[in-house]
């Protein structure tokens, strides 16, 4: 039985504008609107000319029109899907690097709380990156406003975190303070974030081809200029108004293959919420920091009382 909760829902989702891409294509809808409303005046006001189709040719351009936006939004979407998946290696990747640096690692603290930081700081510093943006203040926030500035002032921002996760390790192996088996674990799943970032700058720098794109736009437009001409004898005066009601869900559906193409970007509704994983990502390690923090204040209180 479908509870009250879930009723809401479908009513709240069938009158949203938030997340919806209804006020994008509205101009758009309207416009053809215009013309529907263009022809048929031109049609009441014309006795000597036919405007009048048949309907049977725009059913079957229908039926194809649909099938092209079905596979340009299976396309858009599956760009979509692959970045998802890709950011939850980057969540999983994290974790296991911060929970292997603080395992096997040197049993330092301080160490062990630096090199924490600086596996949080790299989700932060990906989001950035793959939005073209260098102000970094969750990372000023973790490491400093001096290592902020180093990272932002990189040609490639997600490799310079990378590099310096690799050196920590690396001095901590060379130290002998990590086991050489240990060392080659961890800098597996070092590496594994940047071929995280790689895979999501592929989808980034890769966008569908754009002749794909300007042959489905240009069916959809042939398709509703000219479908007025097929509604002038079966709906009369409505003609704009049918026309709008079809070109809705037309323009929608190729809206919604082109919002989600851009998984990465906050300007498009299907991006990502990025904000927020990486923000997860930065409180699961800082919870794998507390037993640190305790370890350490108990020291320090040790070496007080003696």
């Amino acid at each position: 039985m479908v509870s009250l909760s879930e009723q809401m829902h479908f009513w709240s989702d069938v009158f949203a504008i938030r997340g919806s891409v209804t006020l994008r294509v509205l101009p758009r809808v309207l416009i053809f609107g215009a013309i529907a409303a263009v022809i048929w005046v031109a049609n009441e006001l014309t006795d000597d000319l036919n405007f009048h189709l048949a309907v049977a040719p725009y059913e079957v351009a229908g039926a194809i029109l649909g099938l092209l936006l079905v596979l340009r939004t299976n396309a858009g979407y599956e760009r979509w899907w692959e970045a998802r998946k890709l950011w939850g290696g980057i969540v999983n990747q994290s974790r296991n690097l911060a929970i292997s640096g603080v395992t096997y690692g040197p049993q330092d603290p301080s160490w062990q709380a630096r090199f924490v930081r600086w596996v949080a700081v790299f989700p932060h510093v990906a989001r950035r990156s793959l939005r073209g943006e260098h102000d970094l203040p969750e990372v000023a926030a973790l490491l400093g406003a001096e290592d902020a500035a180093r990272i932002a002032a990189a040609e490639h921002m997600p490799s310079f975190v990378a590099l310096s996760l690799a050196q920590f390790i690396s001095q901590a192996a060379n130290e002998g303070r990590m086991d050489r088996m240990a060392f080659l674990q961890v800098d597996k799943e070092r590496a594994a974030l940047i071929d995280h970032v790689g895979g999501c700058e592929r989808i980034l720098k890769s966008p569908l081809p754009r002749v794909y794109g300007i042959k489905i736009r240009r069916f959809i437009f042939l398709f509703l200029v000219a479908l007025p001409f097929a509604l002038l004898d079966k709906v009369g005066p409505l003609t704009p108004f049918v026309t709008m009601f079809v070109a809705y869900p037309i323009l929608a559906l190729d809206q919604t293959g082109f919002e989600l193409q851009q998984p990465f970007s906050i300007r498009n509704l299907g991006h990502l919420p990025l904000d927020d994983i990486s923000q997860s990502i930065e409180n699961n390690l800082d919870d794998l920091l507390q037993p640190v923090q305790e370890t350490k204040k108990q020291d320090f209180t040790e070496r007080l009382a003696s």
